[in-house]
């Protein structure tokens, strides 16, 4: 679990895991852009096929129309037509009519008489009819206008009765709709045609026949056999066709779950409205009572040029739709494919461009291990290689800092050790001159009281002093270097305490014509101190800085607060512009007994002893000099301080020399 955890993590991983996250977006933006695409590509293909179809329907609805127009036309051009007469069936028109009714299929067929009034008449039954006025309106619009009329027809329960007593009861389809009742007036849509008769270019009287749409299945079959072939998928038709009166189907290809045609269903109320209500045509994907079609729709006007019902083609959906759907699936196969393909190469090329990387990972935990010259392989010609040569730049840089960081503890270890021998000359000498040196003190001061001296002698006695006093100076530097004391800290405002050490100096760098100035930060951090040995190293420092520095120069002391290694502390900068240190010299500063004054000037354990009371106290101390420029030394102090341990001999070495001075 750890290891796979660990690989979850490697740039390797999250490289294929990108490329899939990639792809698999890419995959979906095309299936989602490509799919819809696709699949109005294949709609807008069904709809412009499914246009033709209905244009192809109209076409076969109204050849129906002119092939009853023409066969009446004629039969109305024979010439051999009476008035009237009563034994009709024996007349040769009696018999055309017939023959008509029976070849055509016609469920009407008759002729009137110029006056509108039935001379022949095709019935199932034997009700005699002549003699009556026609109510057919295809009769009426002829008489009126002497002109042929063709179209579809509605009528009325009366009409259908007078014309054939049958075809009331095909005309009825149920259920209707809900606003419809048993008793309400049967009617039905019929394609009729109506032809002037003409003998000897006097109209003689009217030829008209027809048959109902209520029920028929020769016109949608026929369009099913014509425009979509009969053609079935999945048990279903591919195609269907249908005649509506106003929204209800009176003649339909359209089969329900039973199989029986779906008479009496209604189109859905968006349908009539843009067809019935607007006149439009209509082509959307519309659901046909269980099964989606892509369908047209368009107005069916009757001859006097009123809306009365509605010609259907459709074409089932689920072919188009399998169609995209296996498309999409064979797309989708291809694209997964490339997927898998993509991750077995990207992890194959992820491998090689992780390669040298891998390398430089082995390589830093060389490095941690101790080894600063690893091996990185070969360098790349690529941004890894910019990281390469960055890292063999870095190690190199390693390399020097671990020799410099050896090289300075070498130093400080030789500077350590030197100084303990030093410490330890300097203690056993100043304990052994220190007595002596006191008893050579005391009696010149009390061989100078006496008053019988001669001049001479008292300038000897002088000189004795002098040199005795320089030689107590050199002891008591010795003591200071070499001593151990107790560190007594206390709580310390860092510049007050500078401020404080400036006001002992000021008169000094007012002699020598320095500027003396101080900046210190505000809200600094309280320090732990011994304020008197803190306050020796200052005044050391700043006697250091005038001595370097010429007349009209100036020393500039700074605080701030500033962290190391996440421990608070304060910095505490005192620059000079004196004559600087030379780098022969930067080395050496901090030994004991090195000097560059003048002999007899310094006793070169100012800065030795500045050292040693700053390291107690837990801080650093560093310097940045240039030559005839200046002198920047660098103390910083942690918040707490660190306590020495007490030494009871360098307390009595301080006694002493506090006699010496008494």
């Amino acid at each position: 679990m750890p290891f796979f955890l660990e690989k979850m993590h490697s740039i390797r991983f999250k490289l294929i895991t990108s490329l899939i996250a990639v792809s698999l977006f890419v995959f979906l933006v095309s299936i989602l852009v490509g799919g819809n695409m696709m699949y109005r590509s294949v709609i807008d293909e069904a709809n412009n096929r499914i246009r033709q179809d209905l244009n192809v329907a109209r076409v076969i609805y109204n050849d129906r129309i002119n092939a009853i127009r023409l066969a009446l036309e004629l039969t109305a051009s024979i010439p051999e037509y009476p008035e009237t007469s009563s034994s009709s069936d024996t007349l040769p028109a009696t018999k055309v009519i017939h023959q008509l009714g029976r070849r055509l299929k016609l469920d009407f067929v008759g002729m009137t008489n110029a006056r509108g009034q039935i001379i022949h008449q095709y019935r199932q039954d034997s009700a005699n009819t002549t003699g009556i006025l026609s109510k057919n309106p295809l009769v009426t619009s002829v008489l009126n206008n002497q002109q042929p009329i063709a179209g579809t027809v509605v009528l009325n329960k009366g009409q259908l009765l007078f014309e054939n007593p049958s075809l009331a009861g095909r005309a009825e389809i149920g259920p209707k709709k809900k606003s419809d009742s048993k008793n309400a007036e049967i009617t039905a849509m019929t394609i009729g045609v109506a032809v002037p008769i003409f003998v000897d270019e006097t109209f003689k009287g009217v030829l008209y026949g027809g048959f109902l749409l209520n029920k028929d299945t020769d016109i949608v079959d026929k369009i099913g056999e014509t425009v979509f072939k009969n053609e079935i998928y999945e048990g279903r038709n591919v195609g269907t066709a249908t005649i509506f009166y106003n929204d209800l189907r009176i003649a339909t290809s359209v089969k329900n779950p039973l199989g029986e045609r779906a008479l009496g269903t209604l189109s859905s109320p968006e349908v009539s409205r843009h067809v019935l209500g607007e006149g439009e045509k209509w082509t959307n994907r519309a659901r046909v009572l269980n099964d989606w079609y892509i369908t047209a729709y368009e107005p069916i006007i009757d001859i006097f040029g009123q809306r009365v019902g509605m010609l259907y083609v459709g074409v089932l959906e689920a072919p188009y739709a399998d169609i995209r759907t296996h498309a999409i699936m064979i797309f989708t196969s291809i694209t997964l494919a490339g997927v898998l393909i993509a991750i077995v190469l990207g992890w194959l090329f992820t491998g090689r461009i992780m390669q040298p990387v891998t390398h430089l990972i082995q390589a830093s935990v060389e490095i941690s291990n101790g080894n600063l010259s690893p091996d990185i392989g070969p360098i790349s010609r690529d941004d890894i290689g910019r990281l390469q040569k960055k890292f063999l730049i870095m190690t190199a840089a390693l390399k020097e800092k671990e020799k410099r960081h050896k090289v300075e503890d070498e130093t400080r270890l030789l500077q350590s050790e030197k100084q303990a021998s030093v410490g330890k000359l300097a203690a056993g000498v100043a304990h052994e001159i220190n007595n002596p040196l006191t008893a050579v003190l005391t009696f010149t001061h009390l061989i100078l009281r006496r008053k019988d001296l001669s001049d001479e002698v008292r300038s000897d006695l002088e000189i004795v002093k002098t040199q005795t006093e320089r030689v107590r100076k050199i002891v008591k530097s010795l003591l200071d270097f070499s001593r151990q004391t107790v560190i007594k800290t206390e709580s310390t405002e860092i510049n007050k305490l500078i401020e404080d050490s400036l006001g002992l100096m000021k008169n000094q760098a007012l002699i020598q014509d320095i500027n003396l100035s101080f900046h210190g930060a505000d809200n600094l951090p309280t320090l732990t101190l011994d304020q008197n040995q803190f306050q020796s190293v200052l005044i050391n420092m700043i006697i250091n800085a005038l001595d370097a520095t010429p007349p009209g120069g100036h020393i500039d002391i700074q605080t701030m607060q500033v962290d190391v290694n996440r421990e608070r502390g304060v910095e505490i900068t005192i620059a000079d512009t004196g004559s600087g240190i030379s780098p022969d010299d930067m080395g050496q500063i901090f030994d004991p007994f090195f000097t560059t004054k003048e002999v007899g000037e310094g006793t070169g354990l100012g800065l030795a002893v500045t050292v040693g009371i700053i390291e107690r106290h837990g801080g650093t101390i560093k310097v940045q000099s240039q030559m005839h420029k200046g002198t920047t030394f660098t103390l910083w102090l942690p918040c707490r301080g660190r306590k020495g341990s007490s030494d009871s001999q360098t307390d009595e070495e301080s006694s002493d020399i506090e006699d010496i001075n008494s």
